[in-house]
């Protein structure tokens, strides 16, 4: 294994920790499981990170792996929930406000990716769309859907009536 490679792996994991829990926790919103998907995420990511080819994208491709975990999460989840193991979780994070939180879990979660990656973790759109593993355009139009969306429940009498 490259050792260079390596290191750099290690050091994105170590600067970014904050950034892929947000992200983890976006998609679980609980704190044991977004701590447990950025632990096995660091794992897979020193694991496997000299099948790398291109140095240049190691930041994108370790946010890849942590959305693929928190889906493998949630997919594990929801076959457990189907027996009745799991309790419903609750959301206790960074985003403090009751209705950006209300907004975002109305998102499926290619948008929701697609807009805290962009917007909370100020990631450029072409950053997003090799995250994500999607087209450019496709990211684009995604976004621009998603927060028109948003405008229109931001401004819908209900969302009015509550603030």
């Amino acid at each position: 294994m490259n050792l260079n490679i390596q290191s750099e792996t290690e050091k994105l994991l170590l600067s970014n920790y904050e950034s892929y829990y947000r992200l983890a926790y976006s998609y679980v919103r609980n704190e044991p499981d977004a701590l447990d998907i950025v632990q096995e995420s660091a794992c897979r990511a020193i694991a496997q990170c000299g099948n790398i080819t291109n140095p240049k994208y190691l930041s994108t491709w370790i946010y890849r792996i942590v959305i693929n975990t928190a889906l493998d999460l949630i997919r594990k989840s929801k076959r457990e929930e189907a027996s009745g193991a799991l309790p419903e979780a609750v959301w206790n994070d960074h985003y403090e406000d009751a209705d950006l939180k209300q907004l975002l879990e109305s998102l499926d979660e290619k948008s929701r990716t697609i807009l805290i990656l962009r917007y909370f973790e100020d990631c450029t759109l072409e950053e997003i769309a090799r995250i994500c593993g999607e087209n450019l355009n496709t990211v684009k139009a995604r976004l621009y859907r998603t927060l028109k969306k948003l405008r229109l429940d931001l401004d819908s009498p209900q969302i009015g009536k509550e603030m």
